[in-house]
């Protein structure tokens, strides 16, 4: 008797496995619900993320409790953030460089996508949303105006992209970017546990203004030759995809050079100060 009721328990698993394998395959990944599926899963995940980092960090700093609200809160956002960044610009990096998605063989770059291109724009948008809501609502504890703007590019441009198809390739060049965003995370990491005099303060600054010069300058100059060796491709898009090609990298390369000035500084004063107690 106990042998048959396990059979059954055993049989109603693997159905249910089943189900569950083809609501997957035929609703949530299925082509024309990934943009919203994805969005829902990267706002959920971020949500996760938060209350891991909430729980986590209680066992590796043991100064956590003793930070302040605003800071336990910002401190979630930053595990989000580098979460986030590590994901988008590892795939960006394989999408654009290691994959065939957009390749030159075969129709205009500009039109191509797949559903794994257009799954991890759903979940950078799901991220962008997520992060520009705890701005909002803690503003300006977790970043001024420029984070605002930068946001709200991002999510205009990336949704778009990530709902027509069009100039994904270039919006997962922007993306590789988000590569320097766990070394801005851990400058604040490092500084709120008070390590600022560290050689790993020094040492992530100086990582930080490397990657910064080559993935948020150079590469937008990159980006711009690419867009020139292939414009012909991108005028054939829509107005309005064909205006965000030019017009989104554009803004957050100033703002880049903005932001890679305060690095500069701040890593000159770095070096003084650990010269002066040399």
């Amino acid at each position: 008797m106990t042998m048959q009721v396990s059979e059954t328990a055993v049989m109603a698993i693997k159905a249910y496995q089943h189900q569950a394998k083809l609501l997957v395959k035929d609703y949530l990944l299925a082509d024309p619900f990934i943009p919203y599926t994805s969005v829902i899963g990267g706002v959920l995940l971020c949500k996760l993320m938060y209350d891991l980092s909430q729980f986590t960090t209680l066992w590796y700093y043991k100064g956590y409790a003793g930070l302040m609200k605003i800071q336990r809160a910002e401190w979630g956002n930053r595990c989000i953030s580098t979460a986030h960044a590590i994901f988008i610009s590892g795939m960006a990096l394989y999408l654009v460089f290691l994959s065939d998605v957009f390749s030159d063989s075969d129709g205009p770059i500009t039109f191509k996508s797949s559903s794994l291109s257009t799954f991890a724009l759903g979940i950078s948008v799901g991220y962008f949303i997520s992060d520009l809501g705890m701005i909002a609502w803690s503003y300006p504890s977790l970043g001024g105006l420029e984070y605002i703007v930068h946001h709200l590019l991002s999510v205009v441009a990336v949704a778009y992209s990530m709902l027509s198809g069009e100039g994904q390739v270039y919006t997962f060049m922007v993306l590789i970017s988000e590569i320097t965003t766990p070394c801005v995370n851990m400058r604040w990491f490092l500084d709120t546990a008070g390590m600022k005099m560290s050689r790993l303060y020094l040492l992530n600054g100086v990582v930080l203004f490397f990657g910064w010069l080559i993935a948020r300058i150079l590469l937008f100059g990159y980006i711009y030759h690419h867009v020139y060796l292939h414009y012909y491709q991108v005028k054939q898009m829509f107005f309005f995809g064909f205006l965000l090609v030019f017009v989104v990298p554009f803004a957050l390369a100033v703002m880049n050079l903005m932001w890679f000035g305060k690095i500069l500084k701040g890593l000159k004063k770095i070096l003084a100060k650990r010269q002066q107690t040399d």
